[in-house]
């Protein structure tokens, strides 16, 4: 005893138009696209695509915002430290320069005691 119930062919046959027409009813008593309650639960759809098209904008803007006040603060950064470095730059290069003019002026204050004491000595032998 394989099934209980005798299913002949005219009764499979019987169901699957059943479950045919149900299938078919299903579909026509389903809303329409241009039913009331179906324009709305689009209109809500596209409702909530807009908002969340509105808030990955609002994201994107502040991480470029973000983005860009990073670049701001490491080009001020760069700035700051370019300044830094020629002004450590032109202070050696007034030290060097003033080192250069003492030796100049000791070289000329040496040159002139030197004469100085030719100058004497040449005195003194006359």
């Amino acid at each position: 005893m394989r099934h209980p119930s005798d299913n002949g062919f005219a009764d499979r046959r019987t169901a699957a138009a059943d479950a045919k027409r149900k299938l078919l009813e299903k579909f026509a008593s389903a809303p329409k696209p241009t039913d009331p309650e179906m324009q709305e639960k689009l209109a809500a759809r596209e409702a909530v695509a807009q908002a969340r098209e509105a808030r990955r904008a609002e994201r994107e803007a502040q991480k470029q915002a973000e983005r860009e006040g990073i670049l701001a603060e490491a080009a001020a950064m760069a700035a700051a430290a370019e300044a830094e470095q020629r002004a450590e730059a032109d202070a050696r290069q007034a030290e060097i320069a003033d080192r250069v003019s003492r030796v100049i002026a000791d070289e000329a204050a040496r040159k002139a005691e030197r004469d100085r004491r030719y100058a004497a000595r040449k005195a003194r032998q006359r």
